[in-house]
């Protein structure tokens, strides 16, 4: 049987969520500078807009639990960074 891969806008979050984690994790592995915080906001802001986004094409993939959580992180982020 012949399953049919990921959707082109599903594989462009599943992309933007790699470049979160490598974002993430390589100042604690090479020991670098972190990310500016406004980056990853605006990086986890492009995600969510594009899971709402793809929620208006299936209905199966709306969470509004889930865009809660991450406005909240987006918020948190933003907070931190202005208070830098």
């Amino acid at each position: 049987m012949n399953r049919a891969g990921p959707g082109p806008l599903t594989a462009v979050s599943l992309l933007l969520l790699l470049l979160l984690a490598g974002l993430l994790l390589w100042p604690l592995l090479s020991g670098g500078p972190p990310p500016s915080p406004y980056l990853i906001a605006g990086l986890l802001f492009a995600r969510l807009g594009l899971q709402v986004w793809r929620a208006q094409r299936d209905e199966r993939l709306k969470r509004p639990s889930s865009w809660a959580i991450d406005l909240l992180l987006i918020a948190l982020l933003l907070w931190v960074a202005s208070n830098q």
